[in-house]
């Protein structure tokens, strides 16, 4: 399929720049995927949509402070450094923007330390080496990083973070969760709707757009994930008892349909996943979705285009312009059944 198909316009005031003061008063659309009607409402009311039996799957992962801000020794040009992952001989894979100011062996100033370009990578990685262990460096120095299309600097950290966050991995925010409180969690329980929880550490690839002009050439990247056997055992009661399977998130569908597809149930299991999600696919463990509106060419509104059709996706974005929601991760959100 041509990547033009899953393009759409957005003008620069729909992307939301701060959060709602609260995270519950968030709008929901409300998306049938088998007709493709659309309702409003807000998402302090989704316990309304919710049914007893049902069983909503989080993302518990943890936005790991890995943005570090430095300065090119030679010429004093900002730097950005976002740390991915740390290699076995002590250097680390890193994330550089602008990559094209920097060139192998140039040294990059953070605070009273330093790094040193190993080797540059494509897509803007590159191996770098700190003059101190990178924890350390991390720990004086570094911030949650926030998605290149938020260009303001004063929201507070932990609002780029679920209020279920657990397990630090993650470089970037499992988003469609931002809209819990622990009220709504609560209230949600309360009526006999369980939650099950898993993590996936999600990898700053996740804003990468597609470039190739056929979405199947396009190789997604691997991400770390885990899902225990307690909670998998609650997710299969669930569907024995006729229960919606509810993914909170695209990172969420994602472990539970990798899992469904290597071992054929929903069992504990953790390992990476490369399982790229587009139409044409059969969905084998969720039924129901809550996720944010997704960025033009993307791999995640690829994803749930497969889930709900791309022309109901494409048509539930026009309603959301016209009715003014909030777009990307501080955004408002859907709900697809």
């Amino acid at each position: 399929m041509k990547l033009e198909l899953f393009q759409y316009d957005l003008p620069s005031n729909f992307i939301a720049q701060e959060p709602v003061e609260k995270r519950d008063h968030s709008k929901m659309l409300l998306l049938d995927r088998k007709t493709g009607n659309v309702k409003h409402d807000y998402f302090y009311n989704i316990i309304n949509y919710l049914a007893c039996g049902d069983i909503l799957v989080v993302n518990e992962s943890k936005v790991q402070k890995c943005r570090i801000c430095g300065t090119k020794e030679k010429t004093g040009a900002a730097i950005e450094c976002f740390l991915l992952e740390k290699l076995s001989d002590g250097s680390c894979l890193v994330l550089l923007r602008p990559s094209k100011r920097i060139k192998q062996k140039d040294r990059v100033n953070v605070g009273r330390y330093y790094y040193d370009i190993i080797e540059k990578l494509e897509y803007g990685k590159a191996v770098v080496k700190f003059s101190e262990d990178a924890e350390t460096v991390i720990k004086e120095y570094g911030k949650v990083p926030l998605p290149p299309y938020i260009k303001n600097e004063e929201v507070r950290e932990e609002r780029y973070q679920t209020i279920y966050a657990k397990k630090p991995g993650s470089a970037a925010a499992p988003t469609a969760g931002f809209h819990f409180t622990e009220k709504l969690i609560a209230d949600i329980s309360g009526r006999g709707i369980k939650f099950a929880k898993l993590t996936l550490d999600i990898g700053l690839d996740t804003f990468r757009p597609v470039v190739e002009e056929e979405i199947e050439e396009h190789v997604i990247h691997s991400e770390s994930y885990f899902l225990s056997d307690e909670e998998a055992f609650k997710i299969n009661e669930a569907r024995k008892g006729n229960g919606r399977v509810i993914a909170v998130g695209t990172t969420t569908t994602r472990v539970l349909e990798t899992i469904a597809a290597d071992y054929g149930c929903i069992k504990g299991a953790s390992g990476k996943t490369s399982l790229y999600i587009y139409p044409g696919y059969k969905f084998k463990a969720i039924d129901s979705l809550i996720t944010n509106f997704h960025l033009p060419g993307s791999t995640l509104i690829i994803m749930v285009s497969a889930f709900a059709g791309r022309e109901n996706i494409l048509h539930a974005y026009e309603e959301a312009k016209n009715n003014n929601y909030r777009f990307f991760s501080f955004g408002d959100c859907m709900f697809i059944n």
